[in-house]
């Protein structure tokens, strides 16, 4: 296994995480729906173990998400976006928030943006 599927396979894990995540079921729960032991869903959310493909069907299945979201990368030949995420507990207690906690995350985003921009902008003046 070279590098760059290595890559994916943790960026597929790193997906199913997080739908696993935001379909509120443990590790446990998951595993017992598929039929999968808890430890064979840790290594696939962790990329160490790689499904085939009628376990993938059956992840994706359960955890109602497309196969498009787990293999976008690979299929638009990117290098893994979430591989370029570092804190895994946020993106999952975002996940967690309603739509209305999630516009007000997204306003204080943009605006933290402006104002470190500013002071950039200020500091290079």
């Amino acid at each position: 296994m070279n590098n760059h599927e290595k890559i994916l396979r943790k960026n597929i894990g790193k997906k199913i995480k997080l739908a696993r995540t935001k379909a509120e079921y443990t590790q446990e729960e998951l595993a017992e729906k598929l039929s999968l032991s808890p430890r064979y869903i840790s290594q696939l959310e962790r990329g160490i173990a790689f499904g085939s493909a009628s376990t993938i069907i059956n992840v994706c299945k359960a955890l109602n998400i497309n196969s498009d979201f787990l293999f976008q990368d690979l299929i638009n030949n990117r290098t893994p976006i979430l591989d370029n995420i570092t804190d895994d507990k946020f993106l999952q207690d975002y996940l967690k928030l309603n739509d209305y906690n999630k516009n007000i995350v997204a306003i204080l985003a943009n605006e933290l943006i402006k104002i470190q921009n500013k002071k950039e902008n200020n500091k290079n003046a």
